[in-house]
Parts: structure tokens; sequence; C-alpha cells
């Protein structure tokens, strides 16, 4: 994507003008000249506009944005090669704690903000997310209600029998708190704090390989993050998409945030990562990372 800036615009017009004006005082001679002037500083302002920033771009928070932000960043390498993208992987909550602090230029989060934190902070939504849930690619089970993950994962239902499955009990595996993908799984099906998990894991990588290697194991992650290692259920019959996240009909589903300070201007470098991330340029890299644009 090759983009002219605004110093590069005005050297365009200027020289233009100038072209103009010679080709009014000095005749055919003159005006040859002024307009190969023109086209030589046109030329050369456009090749310098883009790939001209240099610095570095401190991003992090979000673990389950990992493959989105590393789409956007190569893409961005293409457009900007002197600028450096750094992605921190702490979790949303440390994402929106470091905009606020302004340790980070742009901080992650795959939660909305909360009312308390639009005090210091702007988000900016760039994508959407399915929270898949997933189990054991030996289970029977196939599908879950809502309700059905509520009692779940609250301990009132206890044996996969009693969901379709093979007799044995229930393993819960979630994320540690503060996590953006506990919290939006939590919110959703309404265990906020409520949870009786097995285990609580620090990464959506780690959640993923524990219910690989449990068959009693239930989960959940980012539909991004998902591969052939475990299976997704269906939830209330809709199977996780990006068909179905977009369209809204898959209920268990969160924002990808861009967390920005409201106090502080962002740097050259920075603005033109948050543009492109932003733009409908971006929607290809981050439906290939497994995301759903909400920019095309």
């Amino acid at each position: 994507m090759k983009k002219i800036t605004r110093r590069s615009f005005l050297a365009v017009c200027g020289a233009a003008a100038a072209a103009a004006a010679l080709t009014a005082c000095g005749g055919s001679a003159s005006s040859t000249a002024a307009s190969s002037a023109a086209a030589s500083t046109a030329s050369s302002a456009a090749s310098t506009a883009s790939g001209s920033l240099s610095g570095n771009v401190a991003t992090g928070g979000s673990t389950s944005m990992k493959n989105v932000i590393a789409a956007l960043t190569e893409g961005f390498a293409e457009v900007e090669p002197g600028v450096t993208v750094s992605y921190d992987p702490t979790g949303s909550g440390a994402g929106i704690t470091g905009a606020t602090d302004k340790t980070l230029d742009i901080g992650l989060s795959s939660r909305a903000l909360k009312d308390d934190e639009k005090n210091d902070v702007d988000g900016t939504v760039i994508a959407l997310d399915g929270i898949a849930i997933i189990v054991n690619k030996d289970s029977k089970v196939e599908d879950l209600t809502v309700d059905q993950l509520k009692q779940m994962f609250t301990g009132e239902i206890t044996n996969w029998s009693e969901v379709g499955g093979d007799d044995g009990e229930i393993v819960l595996i979630g994320r540690e708190a503060g996590s953006g993908t506990r919290d939006g799984f939590e919110s959703i099906v309404d265990v906020k704090d409520s949870c009786k998990y097995a285990q609580e894991l620090t990464a959506t990588g780690a959640v993923i390989s524990a219910v690989e290697a449990n068959p009693l194991a239930i989960g959940y992650a980012s539909l991004s993050a998902v591969g052939e290692t475990v299976k997704m259920v269906t939830v209330g019959g809709v199977a996780c998409s990006e068909e179905t996240v977009k369209d809204g009909s898959y209920e268990v589903q969160r924002p990808f945030v861009f967390v920005t300070n409201k106090s502080v201007t962002l740097s050259e470098q920075a603005q033109a990562f948050f543009d492109f991330a932003t733009s409908a340029d971006a929607a290809d890299l981050i439906r290939t990372a497994g995301a759903v644009p909400v920019n095309e």
C-alpha cells in the first residue's frame, strides 16, 4: 500500500505551481523544462512517500491476538520496512494498563473496554473473534447449548454422560484471571467468577494443549488460534466460523481492540501502523490470521 504524505503532496503541488509560473513567463522551452522538473519532483516525492518512517511501535496485551498482530506486522513491514512493531503477549488486562500508563503505544485487548477504563483510554475494534468451545478429538459430544456450558462450568453438570458423551468426570480448562478470553467467555455464558476450573492457564496455546492431552477436558480458545489438534463443538447448533461470527448467529464471540491513551498523540510510526491496521487494506491479513475483519 503506497501513501503520499502531506509533505510529499505539498512538494508535488509546489513543483506544479512552479511549472505553471514558468510556462506563463518563458515560452515553450521554459514550459518544457518546468514540466520536466515538475514530473521529476512528483516522481521523487511519490517514491519517498512510502517507507520513509523509522523507529519502534510498542504493542502488548492479548495473547489471543497473537496471530492477528503477526499478520498485521508482516503486512506493515512491506509498507514501512524501517519501522519495528514489538509485541509483548501479557494478557488483555496488562495491555489496557500499558496504554493507560503510557508504557505501550497501542495496548491489545480481546474484550471490550469497561466503563471505568474509558476515562483514560480509547478502544478501536479492528476485528471480531469467535471464542471456540473445544473438546478432545476423541469426545463424542458435538453440540452444547449456552445453558449447558453454564451448568458445566459452574459444576452443576459434572459428567460427560449428562450432555451426550461417555461416562467420565468433566475437566474444566480455563484462562487465568485478567485474560480477555476468560472475561469474554464468562461474561457471555454468564458464569463470571463462578467457574470450577481444574486448571487456569496463562496462554491460549496452553489451553489447547491441555484439552488435546485429556479426553475428558473442555476449554475455550480464540477461533484464530484453534487448529486440528482439538475439536470445536457447535453452540446451539451453530458452528464457530467467520461467517457466523460476522452475522452474529454464533453466540460466543468478542472484539479484538486497539487501546490508545486519550492524553497522548501517537508517534508518526505508531499512527501509521494504527491507520494500516484499521484500513480495508488489512482485511485479508486479519482474515488469514483467523479473525473476522470489520473494515473492508
